[in-house]
């Protein structure tokens, strides 16, 4: 029995070309299950009988962890990044180019439509979405906006975001599917920059 061997802890497996996907799924139970801070690396490591620096070997933190789970075609925290980056009086605009270039992709287009399709059938995936948009999307972006209804306005401008993509992705509903992109912005853009910087109504 070779050194390597006789070290490797009882229950512990190895890295091997599907540990990844196994830990994918494991995790995806967890956090199921459990909800996102009610999950640790430690409890999905117990679960996958790997070692927890496997799974921070592959996955980085909690969050790229959730984020695979999740199999979104981007990483939030860039979009978020570029909402606080953007010129304030561009920011709608420039969200919303970024967030249709997206769609566009036809790869891309179809994991989102995967997502959206599984959140609406089944509860599960419906709680891991709603804590992936509130967790990293919508309070980063409340956090940055330093506003008082900031956690109201990320969500008033997730929910014009989301909407788009229902209408003119997934329902395909005319004419807004075969709008141009440059008309859509031209009409959804002012919309986003009111909810993120706008006067609070009333």
């Amino acid at each position: 029995m070779s050194r390597a061997t006789k070290s490797r802890g009882p229950g512990r497996r190895p890295g091997a070309p599907d540990t990844r996907g196994e830990i994918i799924e494991v995790a995806r139970a967890e956090f199921a299950a459990r909800g996102f801070e009610g999950t640790s690396i430690r409890g999905v490591a117990r679960a996958a009988g790997v070692d927890p620096a496997l799974i921070h070997h592959y996955f980085g933190s909690k969050d790229d962890l959730f984020l695979a789970v999740m199999d979104v075609p981007f990483d939030p925290r860039d979009f978020v990044k570029l909402m606080v980056d953007s010129p304030y009086d561009e920011v709608g605009t420039i969200v919303v180019r970024t967030f249709l270039g997206l769609w566009e992709r036809s790869e891309i287009q179809q994991r989102f439509r995967g997502l959206l399709g599984s959140a609406l059938t089944n509860e599960a995936a419906a709680e891991l979405m709603r804590t992936a948009l509130t967790r990293l999307l919508f309070d980063a972006v409340a956090d940055r906006i330093h506003e008082e209804d900031g956690r109201l306005r990320a969500n008033l401008a997730g929910s014009q975001l989301i909407g788009l993509a229902m209408a003119r992705y997934v329902i395909r509903l005319e004419p807004l599917a075969s709008t141009p992109t440059d008309e859509v912005i031209a009409w959804i853009a002012p919309t986003l920059q009111r909810y993120l910087h706008g006067p609070t109504p009333g």
